[in-house]
């Protein structure tokens, strides 16, 4: 199979897993306590890093078995491994606080939080509930570019 039809595979597969692992398999301690200092917060983070993992070879395992897809174990180490690493490291929060702040992004990442300059209140002037933030939205568009890596570490070494 060509190395394009794996790549493709492999990044729909790792796409959806991240998805289920992101959102169903996290729990809400690693949620809550992956960004905190310390090792309390690096230890929720690498128990969230490698419950994720685990999800995107549980999905990615049976799909390239399905559709034939010839995959190194070089290759899939590199890809879970560069994949695992960049989560963990933007999950712990202030690293991906930072990077916005470097970019110029600080404005967006307090999108939707009290933080940001025009945050939605309520009609007493609270702030409001809404569906989202910059710092969500920043957070997994960084996952979704390691993961377009990761599928092509997994689809050519």
């Amino acid at each position: 199979m060509p190395a394009a039809a794996t790549f493709a595979a492999a990044f729909a597969a790792l796409y959806v897993a991240h998805s289920v692992g992101d959102h169903w398999v996290q729990t809400s301690h690693q949620s809550a306590t992956k960004g905190l200092p310390g090792w309390i917060g690096r230890l929720a983070d690498a128990r969230h890093a490698a419950t994720l993992t685990a999800t995107k070879l549980a999905v990615l395992l049976p799909v390239a078995a399905l559709l034939g897809l010839k995959l190194s174990a070089l290759g899939l180490v590199a890809g879970m491994s560069v994949d695992a690493l960049t989560h963990w490291w933007a999950d712990r929060r202030s690293t991906l606080a930072w990077l916005a702040k470097a970019t110029g992004k600080t404005e967006f990442y307090n999108l939707g939080t009290a933080n940001h300059p025009a945050h939605p209140v309520t009609a007493d002037g609270k702030p409001a509930a809404h569906l989202g933030t910059g710092a969500y939205a920043l957070d997994q568009s960084f996952h979704h570019l390691w993961l377009l890596v990761a599928a092509l570490l997994v689809a050519t070494v």
